[in-house]
């Protein structure tokens, strides 16, 4: 469905465009013409001669894909903000399953490991890179005023208070 949705939003804010281009193409072309028509008067024996008018072509032209282009414009980029819209909301609804499946498994475990945990066990356990567990660890700790120990190793393990 959402391809669809996305297909027919390019088609018509194209179509849109095409038709709006139209329009102002026709209104140039008009202003070209009435140019040339003061350009091209004949005085034959006190005959006036000027060309036939082909202004109102043009204006009905230009007024037709006017009517055609924004509407089409209008209803294209309504289903593209829609869209837009959608995508954002599955975004923010990822995030938050994400969000919450890691604070389940940091409560969890805490709980089995008495308070303590490690960046490298909760990075194997949440199956995050070092440096993303390092930094969901650091922000919990600050906000649960945690303990840090550094083995001899290096290895850094937090302690939180249960």
């Amino acid at each position: 469905m959402k391809t669809a949705g996305k297909l027919a939003s390019g088609w018509l804010l194209t179509l849109g465009f095409m038709f709006m281009t139209l329009s102002v193409s026709s209104v140039f072309d008009k202003i070209a013409m009435q140019k040339e028509s003061q350009q091209i008067r004949i005085d034959v024996d006190e005959i006036e001669f000027t060309p036939a008018n082909t202004a109102s072509v043009n204006d009905n032209d230009a007024l037709r894909y006017f009517v055609f282009g924004v509407p089409t414009l209008i209803l294209g980029g309504w289903l593209a903000f829609g869209l837009y819209r959608e995508s954002q909301q599955e975004k923010k609804m990822i995030n938050q399953q994400v969000s919450d499946r890691l604070q389940s498994l940091f409560y969890r475990m805490l709980t089995e490991n008495n308070g303590r945990v490690t960046v490298l066990s909760f990075a194997m356990q949440s199956q995050l890179p070092a440096a993303v567990a390092r930094e969901y660890l650091d922000e919990k700790a600050q906000e649960f005023h945690a303990n840090f120990k550094v083995s001899d190793d290096g290895a850094i393990s937090y302690h939180f208070d249960v």
